[in-house]
């Protein structure tokens, strides 16, 4: 039998202090741990990036929060992305922070930091549809990268009514979060566990 414990990087596609996409991030990370899963948060705040040139590469290589970065993704097999919407598509910071990532070093495989990462998407908003468009977008761009993304996602609208300082407020969505953590780690394990043995 497998000792494997599922690890988990979770972070917002916001760097917004008061992000309800943060809470949302925090919120649903604790829902992977009460799963069984190791989690971490990381705020995409504590790594700011030039936006991606291949001049830029070419001349200094990759940014050191770009190499922070990929070691954290390389050392979690799955993801929990809560991804604002910004005028119908993903922000730009969540943007900039795949491209940094999506480059090959050396003669490593292509996109390493990503190839079969499970990865759990949500998205607050208060507008009527929660991120949903957002969400799509991102969605496409992950599966480009060789992520296994969960068909099961959250798109919650009217989002500055369910949280509060603390997080989410309201007992209904924060069933519904852990349940979706509850379904990342379960898919992680079935995954990436059979690695292990």
């Amino acid at each position: 039998m497998s000792d494997y414990k599922p690890s988990i990087l979770a972070f917002a596609g916001s760097t917004r202090t008061n992000s309800l996409n943060k809470k949302l991030a925090r919120a649903a990370a604790a829902g992977a741990e009460a799963a069984g899963a190791s989690a971490t948060f990381i705020d995409l705040r504590d790594y700011p990036l030039p936006l991606f040139d291949e001049d830029l590469e070419r001349e200094e290589g990759l940014p050191e929060n770009a190499v922070k970065l990929r070691e954290l993704f390389l050392q979690h097999d799955g993801l929990i992305i809560a991804s604002p919407e910004y005028n119908g598509s993903i922000s730009a910071v969540l943007k900039n922070t795949i491209d940094w990532l999506s480059r090959r070093q050396g003669d490593e495989a292509p996109q390493i930091c990503f190839k079969e990462k499970v990865a759990l998407l949500l998205a607050a908003s208060p507008s009527g549809l929660g991120g949903l468009r957002g969400l799509r977008h991102l969605t496409t761009l992950l599966h480009g990268i060789q992520v296994i993304v969960l068909p099961e996602q959250k798109a919650i609208p009217a989002a500055h009514t369910l949280f509060d300082d603390s997080g989410i407020a309201d007992e209904k969505l924060k069933g519904d979060v852990e349940r979706l953590s509850a379904r990342l780690v379960e898919m992680t394990t079935r995954i990436h566990g059979k690695q292990t043995r």
